[in-house]
């Protein structure tokens, strides 16, 4: 009996261990013949246990949190282009990082929605998902399956506290100095006396750098909100100013987390001044209305940039000084296709355009641009799947503190943008609000003439990351 109990065991033993370690199709069925997981990518999954290696932060998981930004970036891109009417300008990276020091606090379900919502990245492992039933109610019936494995808290915010010190640390030029301008600060503003987890507060400051700043929402709603202001009108160079309005913040804020972010930096190749002249930049009035013009100053340059084309749209990739950073412009090649084309901005499309970049000599006709966004996230986000965080009744944000249970009143989020002859200037700042319950050289020049409705963005290249993204639609 004992020969055959143990004959009996190691057979399952090497079932299992060929189930775990080989790739392929289902794994496991219930009796009735529920098929519970099925080949390819699958949801995170918060059940499984997270891998057992030690928390990494070198430059593959900097490199896995910048596409996860990236990924957001192109999500949120697509809400909003269908929201908000003309001109569009937001910082995906401020917003993603707003919200990454906010998920340090969630937990359950809510933890759950945000990682996914904000495409945080996943780990794939080979082996058998937690299944329904118990002991006998389920076979074996193939091999292991991919499982999406997202990754654990201390894993995810070291992560983004590397790709947030490459950002802080800018190449020098040849004059020892900075070759450009770009900042990026958090902070913390919480209620006086309010009994928040110190093993919130340190994952925050460890990896964002942002202290925990007492304030008095109770007692001095106003003084808070103009301290908060003042902060981020100082990270952006004045460029952002009232980011948080009178109304957002009152008696019952407990917590508001913000992100600013600033970068100037002249162009590699200037623009001559002398070279700028006016000319008729068009755009539909409408959908299906007849074209309308209005004069604006074109700045122009026959230099070698970044190229590519498809059948439908252009696309040039202009360097900053030294390189680290760029502007990507995506024109459509009519007029009126801008909205056809947005269609087409995802993640996956983003990364294969950008990959077919080759050295070109562009005849470049850019207009000159300057205009700044204001909006509200709360109902954006909710629609691409964050509704516990927002909800007063479900929001778990327990991980933040002891006493009662905070939830996501608003998430506010204000851009600036200026494009010149010398180069750009661009700034933007995001507070989320927590409140109690209650190539080889061309014969001929490739012509980019940049007259009519485009999509730009400004990334870092040596991280990949979108800093900056909108769209032109009019620039007066």
């Amino acid at each position: 009996m004992k020969v055959m109990y143990w004959i009996v065991t190691g057979f399952l033993a090497a079932v299992a261990f060929q189930a775990m370690a080989t790739p392929g199709g289902p794994v496991i069925v219930t009796e009735d013949g529920e098929v519970l997981t099925a080949r390819g990518s699958r949801p995170p999954h918060f059940d499984v246990a997270p891998p057992k290696e030690a928390p990494s932060t070198g430059e593959k998981d900097l490199a896995a949190v910048a596409k996860s930004g990236n990924a957001f970036a192109t999500d949120l891109y697509a809400k909003l282009a269908g929201k908000e009417k003309g001109n569009l300008f937001f910082s995906p990276a401020s917003i993603h990082t707003a919200l990454a020091m906010t998920y340090a606090g969630a937990r359950g379900n809510t933890e759950k929605q945000m990682y996914t919502t904000l495409r945080f990245p996943i780990d794939m492992r080979y082996g058998s998902p937690p299944v329904k039933g118990e002991g006998m109610n389920m076979r074996i019936t193939g091999r292991a399956i991919p499982i999406s494995v997202p990754w654990p808290q201390d894993r995810l915010h070291p992560a983004f506290g590397a790709l947030i010190k490459k950002l802080n640390t800018p190449r020098k030029g040849h004059d020892g100095k900075p070759a450009y301008q770009l900042v990026v600060a958090n902070a913390l503003w919480g209620q006086k006396g309010y009994p928040f987890k110190e093993e919130f507060t340190k994952t925050i400051k460890a990896n964002y750098d942002a202290g925990l700043e007492e304030v008095d929402y109770v007692k001095a709603t106003e003084a808070s909100r103009k301290r908060i202001n003042a902060w981020v009108e100082k990270k952006t160079k004045q460029k952002i100013k009232d980011l948080i309005p009178r109304d957002a913040v009152n008696g019952l804020t407990r917590l508001v987390l913000t992100n600013a972010i600033y970068f100037k930096s002249n162009w590699g190749e200037k623009f001559e001044k002398g070279a700028t002249r006016e000319g008729d930049f068009r755009f539909p009035a409408r959908e299906g209305e007849m074209m309308m013009a209005v004069r604006v100053p074109f700045m122009h340059q026959q230099k070698r940039h970044g190229y590519m084309e498809t059948d439908t749209f252009q696309a040039v990739d202009i360097l900053y000084r030294r390189g680290d950073l760029s502007m990507t412009i995506f024109l459509p090649k009519k007029v009126a296709d801008l909205a056809a084309f947005e269609k087409t901005l995802t993640a996956k499309n983003l990364t294969k355009w950008l990959g077919q970049f080759k050295r070109e000599t562009v005849k470049l006709t850019l207009p000159r641009f300057k205009f700044a966004s204001q909006f509200g996230l709360a109902d954006t986000l909710k629609k691409m799947g964050m509704t516990d965080a927002f909800s007063p009744t479900t929001a778990d944000f327990s991980g933040m503190t002891t006493a009662d249970k905070l939830f996501i009143s608003a998430v506010i989020h204000k851009a600036f943008v200026a494009v010149d002859e010398e180069g750009t200037e661009a700034a933007a700042a995001t507070a989320v609000i927590m409140t109690l319950r209650a190539a080889p050289q061309p014969q001929q020049p490739k012509v980019f003439k940049a007259d009519h409705p485009f999509v730009f963005m400004i990334r870092h290249r040596a991280t990949g990351s979108i800093l900056f993204m909108g769209r032109v639609m009019n620039p007066k």
